[in-house]
């Protein structure tokens, strides 16, 4: 056999190990590790030991909750793997790293439940045109048969699902695996290399058929193999692992092999796939846009340690990198590399310089920021990764227990903030709270569990408040007279007003049709501000909106009148004139709109009215097959936990967006809860 194209070493890699949550990302990194000697043996996650998921946070989940990093060496070339998180709820973490990465490997198993989360996954990576593989895992397990799977798996996939192996069987059990390139089989050993074998008679028919369709679909994108399968040619090996190597870098296929991670089987295989047909640092550069002829670094993760400060994990996509290297942003800062770091998981260990390919850690670059390009050139480049974080779609407010850990606290979330860019923290003027969102119950839980685990800092966190209006239905004239005599000047203020409704949306309106100077210009403006200052907190302990107020009448004294006075005077009009305007409450109504598997959708329609919600419509999701999009408007107060079931009603797949709709009265027993929450009684 020729020499495979893709056996020239080409630098080291890096390749994303993603899925859908519990498909065995981190047991088949834990296996991989295991096979090249990176670590001495292949730990279960149920042991608590793994090199992913290696956080307090994870082990107490038995999840994954942040892209873990770790380095290893096979048949002379370094590989760096990351495990990134299944969930949705963390697959952000996912998006810096993938853009850096050369492959994907795509852990999946015989769940038919699963494929709208694999759906989800491989749109990612046709949206960065990430070459994948996919990793038919569990088949040990797998009651179907693996081509029945690939037909049940392929509508999640946008490009043919391309079957590299098909299992051998021994009274039903799978026992190894053939390997229709090179048409081999293998016998599988737990945690040990397979055992090299003939193909069973039994299965040859099987194979050659099988092998035949793998030919097929790759001759789709080679004339030349199409005429000799045409001729009954037997094209030679090394043309046939050119073929799958181009095809996968070119994104026209997804090789699929197949094994059991928890027993290592079917491991040396994928690396060997790996090694050979990955991509290499040259075409994630090129497919970046990075520039040559200097140091290009993306930076693909942030970690704060506890005892080595800030760590920018990062891939050099070009050039030479040596510790105490001055690097450039695109802003023109500059940041001073201190320290470089090969990673093991939570491990780091230190070399003096790295090189196009490497991924390695940095130390102490601390105004670098995830998804930040750096460069050797003076003034930087233009940044190679754009980072849009999904709308947020659940939130707390929180508060340390303690008012002396307030600016604590705050540092402590600035900095899960860094290590986490979908983090969304703001402060609410109206309610005081300072507001913490992400993208759901889990993801904030693992942030207040941080904050209290590794920061030390006891947290109190509530729903945040919903931002209620009131209003008025009637109008009414109002005089406010303020009068204090307490030895020298006195204050006077004297004020006629007109208090009247406005249409929904108007906000507020002043104006004053005072005549004959009753009250001089100087003090109309303090009556205005009066106003304003009262409508804060309206009768029922609200901001008060769409209400015009007219300054019609009034009178002042030439001594003891003042700005202050007319404020008062403005004050107590307000508070005894819009009791009498029949005030009633407001809440805010939200626009929705949800993604959901078709198959869900029936569920969704049926939960929305349940949360006072109205539908608008639904129909499919443009250019999602199997998805639909529901369209509908919700009270703001009925969104705060939507997240919760709707995810629940859609095996942890779907999401919404929701944005302000409009203002809506709410009376009755929920606007009476309303306001007693709010500390007023109606």
């Amino acid at each position: 056999m020729g020499t495979r194209a893709g056996e020239r070493r080409t630098g080291p890699k890096c390749i994303a190990i993603v899925g859908p949550f519990a498909s065995g990302k981190t047991t088949l990194l834990e296996a991989i590790l295991a096979r090249t000697g990176a670590i001495p043996r292949q730990n279960p996650v149920s042991s608590g030991n793994t090199v992913s998921d290696h956080s307090p946070e994870a082990r107490a989940h038995a999840m994954s909750v942040e892209a873990t990093f770790a380095t290893t060496d096979f048949m002379g070339e370094q590989i760096t793997f990351v495990d990134c998180p299944g969930s949705i709820e963390f697959a952000f973490e996912a998006e810096p790293v993938l853009a850096a990465c050369d492959l994907a490997v795509v852990v999946a198993e015989a769940d038919e439940k699963k494929i709208p989360a694999l759906q989800l996954i491989m749109r990612k990576l046709d949206d960065l045109a990430i070459p994948r593989i996919l990793f038919l895992n569990k088949v040990d397990k797998a009651i179907a048969g693996v081509r029945e799977t690939l037909k049940m798996l392929q509508p999640a996939s946008s490009v043919p699902l391309l079957l590299r192996q098909i299992p051998v069987r021994k009274d039903g059990i799978v026992i190894g695996s053939i390997d229709l390139a090179l048409e081999r089989a293998y016998i599988y050993r737990e945690y040990a290399e397979s055992e090299v074998a003939e193909i069973p008679g039994d299965d040859k028919a099987r194979e050659l058929e099988a092998r035949f369709s793998m030919l097929e679909t790759l001759a789709d994108h080679d004339d030349h193999l199409m005429e000799q399968l045409l001729e009954e040619i037997e094209p030679p090996k090394d043309a046939i692992f050119d073929d799958l190597s181009a095809d996968l870098r070119a994104g026209a296929v997804t090789p699929v092999l197949i094994g059991t991670a928890e027993k290592g089987n079917g491991v040396l295989r994928l690396l060997k796939a790996i090694r050979h047909d990955a991509p290499d640092v040259e075409a994630t550069r090129k497919r970046l846009g990075a520039p040559d002829g200097q140091t290009v670094v993306q930076v693909m993760k942030t970690i704060h340690t506890a005892h080595g400060g800030k760590l920018s994990v990062s891939r050099v996509l070009s050039g030479q990198l040596a510790d105490a290297a001055e690097l450039f942003l695109s802003n023109g800062d500059t940041a001073k590399v201190s320290g470089i770091y090969r990673m093991l998981g939570k491990d780091q260990i230190k070399q003096a310089s790295a090189k196009a390919g490497d991924t390695v850690a940095l130390g102490k670059l601390d105004n670098v920021k995830t998804g930040q390009t750096l460069s050797s050139a003076k003034g930087g480049i233009r940044p190679l990764v754009t980072l849009e974080p999904p709308q947020p779609v659940f939130a707390f407010a929180l508060r340390p227990k303690e008012r002396k850990d307030e600016v604590k606290m705050s540092a402590a979330i600035q900095r899960l903030a860094e290590e986490d860019p979908s983090l969304s923290l703001r402060h609410n003027q109206d309610s005081a709270e300072t507001v913490l969102s992400g993208h759901g119950e889990m993801h904030l839980r693992v942030v207040r569990e941080r904050l209290e685990g590794k920061n030390q800092i006891p947290i109190e966190g509530h729903a945040p408040a919903v931002p209620y209006r009131e209003t008025i239905r009637k109008g009414a004239q109002q005089r406010g007279r303020h009068k204090k005599q307490s030895g020298g000047h006195g204050q006077f203020g004297d004020v006629v007003i007109e208090i009247k409704p406005l249409p929904r949306g108007s906000g507020f309106q002043f104006s004053d049709t005072i005549t004959g100077g009753v009250v001089p210009k100087t003090y109309i403006q303090s009556v205005e501000t009066g106003i304003r200052d009262y409508l804060k907190t309206g009768p029922l302990g609200f901001p008060v909106v769409d209400v015009a107020v007219n300054l019609s009448d009034g009178s002042y004294h030439a001594v003891d009148s003042s700005d202050m006075a007319f404020q008062m005077a403005a004050k107590l009009a307000m508070k005894e004139g819009m009791a009498a305007c029949s005030p009633v409450l407001l809440e805010p109504i939200m626009k929705v709109e949800i993604v959901t598997p078709s198959d869900a959708t029936s569920k969704i329609i049926a939960l929305i009215p349940q949360r006072r919600g109205q539908i608008l419509g639904y129909d499919a999701r443009p250019d999602w097959p199997g998805w639909d999009v529901v369209e509908a408007t919700m009270p703001q107060a009925e969104i705060g936990d939507l997240i919760i079931e709707l995810r629940s009603a859609t095996a942890g797949v779907a999401s919404y967006k929701a944005a302000f709709d409009h203002m809506a009265e709410l009376t009755g027993r929920l606007a009476d809860e309303a306001m007693n929450a709010n500390g007023k009684a109606a």
